[in-house]
């Protein structure tokens, strides 16, 4: 049993909870619990549902710092990025992803969504295993105490041809590339479900995989009722290419290969005109803002308000890991927001916790997480409410201080599935987490 200070039960804080746990799941919830039940685990502070990050690129965490220095565009940030994943190897890359997971569950994330594209050795050769850095990322996962959801990527040109051929993969992206789509699907389908890890598909952008291949990529996640999710208008210059090959954007692109539907989440949405927000929306396509890395990149703001209007759910992620704080994320979201229509007060603190939250765990197929609820994956993560950041503010206003003045900092307890990973700010499995990154990262430098 748990004894929750303050919870929120998605849509108001409730003081005093008690919840029972059997197995993975939450059991019993009980209100007006004024005291601690004997033997029950005490969470002091806010305690939410643990938190989704519905897209990590783990390897990109090796980047932070190092692109900060000077000026630049995505293109040139992309070149660095390279350079990284040309060094990874299935055994570093466990280590890398298992300290960025960890620091992730020191945020409060019990799931993260993992796109995943680094796939084979150096020029293109299958490991012996061909989904050996898959497996490492799912082990990771495992190691850190979170959940995952494998969204392994169909990442088979470099850019657009035409309608059936795309540009031959450069010498970084031979280890992306299965060569088709329909050898991604015939490799991809050695990957199993576990109780931790589920395993869903994406397609890395519309000038990654032509637009004759983009079905078959839809029809074996759709055979799988997986999540299917695929960058999506990230860059200008994707726009541009997409009309001047194929006449259309790359949201109707994805509309006439039927790719959009409920199960889909387009990751950035960025650049879109009202036609394509009307497609995403109409089709409950989700949205999954990155606002710190969007930001970090000079990508632009994306029309989230417009498409939630729509009918597109919206999640979030931290995507390239410049920082890892969904807080952060949520909170950029509604400020973009502020900076550029000059008003404030598009989502309240509950619809941005949702996002983070439930939204976020429906977008990687796990639908029975990210509430406090019977039935409901017991997961969570409590904020300290008595920091320099969120002390002062009286309780009922917790989830307003938790979004708005909270960071990673302030977690202080994590439980997944019934079992503790981070108490008191320490993870229970990495002891240092700081030390695994030094370590990690500086294994792939030059």
């Amino acid at each position: 049993m748990y004894w929750l200070e303050h919870a929120w039960l998605g849509t108001h804080v409730e003081p005093g909870v008690a919840m029972e746990v059997t197995g993975e799941r939450i059991t019993a919830v009980r209100k007006d619990v004024a005291a601690p039940p004997p033997g029950a685990t005490v969470l002091r502070g806010l305690t939410l549902p643990g938190l989704a990050n519905a897209h990590s690129h783990a390897f990109h965490r090796a980047l932070r710092g190092t692109v900060q220095v000077g000026s630049g565009t995505f293109w040139t940030w992309r070149e660095v990025m390279y350079g990284v994943a040309d060094r990874l190897t299935p055994e570093s890359y466990h280590a890398l992803a298992r300290a960025v997971y960890a620091e992730m569950a020191l945020a409060g994330i019990t799931t993260v969504g993992e796109f995943h594209y680094l796939h084979h050795g150096p020029g293109g050769t299958p490991y012996a295993d061909p989904n050996a850095m898959g497996e490492a990322l799912i082990q990771a996962a495992a190691d850190a105490g979170v959940r995952i959801t494998l969204l392994d990527t169909a990442y088979v040109a470099s850019g657009l041809l035409s309608a059936t051929r795309g540009k031959a993969p450069d010498r970084h992206q031979m280890r992306f590339s299965d060569g088709t789509a329909q050898a991604w699907a015939e490799r991809a389908s050695a990957l199993k479900d576990r109780p931790h890890a589920r395993i869903g598909a994406a397609i890395h952008s519309v000038r990654a995989v032509p637009a004759a291949q983009l079905g078959t990529v839809a029809q074996w996640a759709a055979e799988r009722q997986a999540p299917l999710h695929v960058h999506l208008s990230e860059q200008t210059a994707e726009n541009d290419a997409c009309q001047a090959v194929h006449g259309c954007t790359p949201t109707q692109l994805l509309a006439d290969h039927g790719v959009l539907g409920p199960r889909t989440t387009g990751v950035h949405n960025t650049h879109l005109t009202e036609e394509d927000i009307g497609l995403l929306g109409g089709t409950t396509t989700g949205t999954c803002m990155c606002p710190t890395t969007e930001r970090d990149l000079a990508d632009g703001i994306g029309p989230a308000v417009a498409l939630e209007r729509a009918g597109s759910p919206l999640s979030l992620g931290s995507d390239s890991h410049a920082v890892i704080d969904l807080f952060e994320e949520a909170r950029a979201m509604e400020l973009n927001e502020r900076l550029r229509s000059h008003t404030r007060g598009h989502w309240t603190a509950t619809a941005l916790l949702r996002a983070a939250t439930a939204t976020g765990h429906a977008a990687l197929g796990w639908p029975d997480a990210g509430t406090i609820e019977p039935g409901a994956l017991a997961d969570l993560t409590t904020v300290a409410l008595d920091t320099v950041r969120t002390a002062g503010p009286v309780p009922r206003l917790a989830a307003e201080t938790a979004v708005f003045a909270a960071t990673a900092a302030d977690v202080r307890h994590v439980v997944a599935g019934g079992r503790v990973v981070v108490r008191d700010g320490a993870h229970a499995a990495v002891p240092d987490v700081p030390g695994a990154l030094a370590e990690a990262v500086a294994a792939l430098r030059d």
